[in-house]
């Protein structure tokens, strides 16, 4: 894959990144589990691939995703030459401290745990969960630590990731981030996180996409899932992935293949993060990916009318 360069930072990457949360078994989050063995075998698929970015956060599955992450870099004698590994700070899950002790916390855990020395991408992750965002944004807080870890030289790249645009905005506004993050609210359901991505490329920037599948409804099917971002879907919320079904299947064109690729072409988005369970996921996206489609299908995509609120306004977060 053409890699490009990073925002203001040195690092270059891929158009296509790994995410792998889910590889970190959260069936409170996703509905099923993935055994451990299988997450290796993809983790090992992942890094055999022509992508060289990969995503992880320190609670994902309460830590196993780094964990799991860790074991395979070791395998391999260290993280595979190129490769960009992108993680995230976060808050106590138990008290929703998020302070700088806890970003100093989160950093150590997540290096033992992965087997670095550093960190390539950290972003702080999810402040608007926090118990008190003044612990985040005060001097000494949350965002100053993770900024003097950079200036430390323990970082090379800071982002910003997280789901509320309206939380997010002026964050990003009153700090020097080098990437904004923000997931399922990029897709062709919904384009919520479209104003804070032109802020963010406005002010220099890289912009990484997340989860263009809406939790994988647009690439498992209605058939296979009745979920939206993660939350039950009634009929009516189901319709406009109807619809989106329905003109791919005209055109010949596999659901997750224009999901994905409406992600990886636009101009706004630098880097695309995937979710996948197993190695077949794996080698699905990268077919997804080189997936011919024709213009047609994009005029008829673009025609249709899309959601630009919050689509998870109301879910209840459960990190297991």
């Amino acid at each position: 894959m053409k890699k490009v360069k990073l925002g203001r930072t040195g690092l270059e990457i891929t158009p296509l990144g790994f995410g792998t949360s889910a590889l970190g078994d959260m069936p409170g989050t996703y509905g099923y589990a993935v055994e451990e063995g299988v997450a290796f075998k993809t983790l090992h698929a992942i890094f055999d691939g022509p992508s060289n970015v990969i995503d992880a956060s320190r609670n994902y599955g309460m830590g196993r995703s780094e964990a799991r992450m860790g074991r395979v870099i070791r395998e391999r004698g260290g993280l595979p030459e190129g490769f960009v590994v992108s993680t995230k700070l976060d808050r106590d899950m138990e008290t929703g401290r998020f302070d700088g002790d806890q970003v100093r916390r989160s950093a150590e855990e997540s290096l033992e745990a992965l087997g670095l020395d550093r960190f390539q991408i950290l972003h702080l992750h999810d402040p608007e969960h926090a118990r008190d965002l003044s612990e985040i944004t005060r001097a000494g807080g949350a965002l100053d630590t993770l900024m003097r870890l950079k200036e430390e030289g323990l970082v090379e790249a800071t982002g910003l990731a997280m789901g509320r645009v309206d939380m997010m905005a002026p964050l990003l506004r009153d700090w020097p981030f080098d990437i904004a993050l923000n997931h399922n609210r990029y897709t062709l359901l919904n384009r919520a996180s479209k104003p804070v991505f032109e802020d963010a490329r406005a002010r220099g920037m890289a912009v990484f996409n997340a989860a263009p599948y809406a939790g994988g409804v647009l690439a498992k099917g209605s058939g296979a899932m009745q979920k939206i971002t993660y939350q039950d879907a009634d009929e009516a919320a189901m319709a406009p992935v109807h619809r989106i079904e329905s003109l791919c299947a005209d055109h010949g064109v596999a659901l997750g293949a224009a999901a994905l690729q409406f992600s990886l072409r636009a101009a706004l988005v630098d880097c695309t993060v995937i979710g996948v369970t197993k190695p077949t996921r794996v080698q699905q996206t990268l077919d997804w990916v080189a997936a011919e489609i024709p213009e047609t299908l994009w005029e008829a995509l673009a025609a249709l009318p899309y959601d630009a609120e919050d689509p998870e306004a109301n879910r209840v977060i459960d990190p297991s």
